[in-house]
């Protein structure tokens, strides 16, 4: 049994995946829930609905914070 889904334009989701609510993305990043809702209606992060219930995958709040993520300059302490 295939344990993936492949959702709109090839985007794959791992079913044991942990999906987050708003909240509880804010909780992990220190990000505020109105920030993370207007990322989600500018489609700059990626989600999944549930019914009228939006879940953000745990993947996606890692690929941000990686793509965020600045080594310290070398010589400074």
């Amino acid at each position: 049994m295939n344990v993936n889904k492949k959702i709109k334009e090839g985007y794959m989701i791992k079913m044991d995946e942990k999906f987050l609510t708003v909240f509880e993305a804010e909780a992990m990043t220190g990000r505020k829930a109105s920030t993370w809702r207007r990322d989600i209606l500018l489609r700059r992060v990626s989600v999944v609905r549930f019914g009228r219930s939006v879940r953000i995958p745990e993947s996606e709040i890692k690929r941000l914070i990686e793509e965020g993520f600045q080594p310290r300059l070398a010589g400074l302490q």
